[in-house]
């Protein structure tokens, strides 16, 4: 009987986790049409080129999300100011990645910041969420 609920709650547990990323596509889908109605679809080479654009910081220098996570999501990364060690981005090469709706959140509101120095739409998150999602 003990094992049989083990099973099932590891099964339950696993749903859980790739159920995440796509309720928070979802999420994303309800706040990118609230802020517009036209919106279509995401779009994973939109959130490619999201990615890997460089953009100038008002201190001037030049940042994107590739400068840390490297340009290549299945590939560690390195974090420019720490030297800290960042684990791939696609969920391809990082299981844990995109699991916890929460820690999301958190490192797009910390990383939209730091990198365009505002907070991320929710077409922009669902568009990079996508690219990461289509890497294979």
């Amino acid at each position: 009987m003990s094992r049989l609920f083990l099973s099932c709650l590891c099964l339950f547990a696993s749903g859980a986790a790739l159920a995440a990323p796509a309720d928070l596509l979802q999420g994303y889908e309800m706040q990118a049409r609230q802020a517009n109605p036209q919106f279509q679809a995401f779009s994973a080479a939109r959130g490619e080129q999201f990615y890997h654009a460089k953009r100038t910081h008002s201190n001037g220098k030049s940042v994107s999300c590739a400068a840390c996570h490297s340009d290549n999501p299945k590939a560690l990364g390195r974090n420019e100011k720490t030297s800290k060690e960042i684990l791939p981005m696609a969920p391809i090469a990082n299981k844990e990645r995109l699991s916890d709706p929460a820690k999301v959140e958190k490192w797009f509101k910390r990383n939209c910041q730091d990198v365009m120095e505002r907070a991320c739409t929710a077409q922009e998150k669902g568009d990079f969420l996508a690219y990461l999602l289509s890497i294979k």
